[in-house]
């Protein structure tokens, strides 16, 4: 049966009887969750059985950002808080092997959590670079300021949800570390030269090009393109994503529904499959936006439906490890990350 090229949020604990009616009818490829969409493990694992019976599909993807840090949607009393990527970036600059296995247990475990609920995707690792005068939108969640650096402990993170038997997605490609606004709230524009964006920004990306799924930057590199963000950039995705980069997975926007894109939801969801987005994410859970998405997305096919299947398919069963053990020796590298840091 097939399904539209878009991703979506719903509004709050359990489905709504006009969601079901909507998701039944428009049959988005995924879903994904939001602190509003949690309270208890019994009920996420709850409604994301239902958002898979309301597309008929048991293996429909569900994501979440599950990060770590400030970025968790999942979190106490029912699930333990995980270290931000600075901590791994702290660790990994008094000792790589450190940080590497902090980045990688720190992910493995999350896995853990995620596939106890029936979550298969994480919207993890992220490969931004900041700089100094950037916006305090990524920050603490990345894991460098050295494009080396960073792509090493993505890697990391991304084989420990590997290994916990979640699928990661890389972003935010090509690159938020230089945006000077959130883009929550406003369009950045990034008018850094291309030679030092293919340096710095996109050189951390690159290693990384083998990822099954990657999410875009709703940001403006005017050396580039001056007037479309890389989400909606034809010009970027092909050059950039596609080119200087080389990733070939599945490219997804950044949340359509973000101020940074102009026009109506209906305008912006015509641009990203336009400018070449294999899928539309709309986070929001407001019915009327929703439904807009799924009266511009096209059914999945072609390429895209190419991609999405490989994506789903090179997800593998979870490793078995102990998770008491893993969350000790997580911790007692966290510690000593901190009084490295001190």
């Amino acid at each position: 049966m097939s399904v539209r090229a878009f991703i979506t949020g719903v509004s709050g604990l359990s489905l709504t009887a006009d969601e079901r009616v909507f998701l039944r009818a428009e049959r988005p490829w995924g879903f994904i969750l939001f602190k509003r969409n949690v309270d208890n493990p019994l009920q996420v694992a709850r409604l994301v059985q239902d958002l898979r019976e309301s597309v008929e599909d048991s293996d429909a993807p569900v994501l979440i950002d599950q990060e770590g840090g400030r970025v968790q949607r999942l979190g106490p009393p029912h699930w333990p808080v995980y270290p931000a990527g600075a901590v791994f970036s702290a660790l990994y600059d008094s000792n790589r092997e450190d940080g590497l296995k902090a980045a990688r247990l720190s992910a493995q475990l999350i896995a853990a959590d995620l596939v106890d609920l029936g979550i298969t995707v994480d919207c993890l690792p992220l490969a931004d670079v900041p700089v100094p005068g950037a916006d305090a939108v990524i920050g603490d969640r990345a894991y460098g300021t050295n494009p080396e650096k960073v792509a090493a402990i993505a890697r990391a993170v991304t084989e420990g949800l590997e290994r916990g038997g979640v699928l990661p997605v890389l972003k935010h490609i090509p690159g938020h570390g230089r945006a000077t606004a959130d883009t929550h709230h406003k369009l950045p524009i990034v008018e850094t030269p291309k030679n030092e964006l293919e340096a710095v920004d996109f050189a951390a990306f690159r290693p990384l090009a083998d990822l099954p799924m990657a999410m875009t930057a709703h940001v403006v590199f005017s050396a580039i393109d001056a007037t479309q963000p890389a989400t909606t950039s034809a010009t970027i995705i092909e050059q950039v994503i596609r080119g200087v980069i080389g990733f070939q997975g599945l490219l997804m926007s950044d949340d359509v529904s973000m101020n940074a894109l102009a026009g109506s939801i209906a305008e912006r969801t015509r641009s990203i499959v336009s400018a070449g987005c294999d899928m539309v994410l709309h986070c929001n859970g407001k019915l009327d936006e929703m439904r807009q998405v799924a009266g511009e997305t096209p059914e999945l096919s072609g390429r895209a439906l190419d991609r999405a299947r490989q994506a789903l398919a090179s997800r593998r069963p979870p490793q078995p490890f102990d998770r008491e053990a893993a969350q000790a020796e997580l911790g007692a590298l966290t510690r000593r990350a901190g009084a490295a840091s001190a």
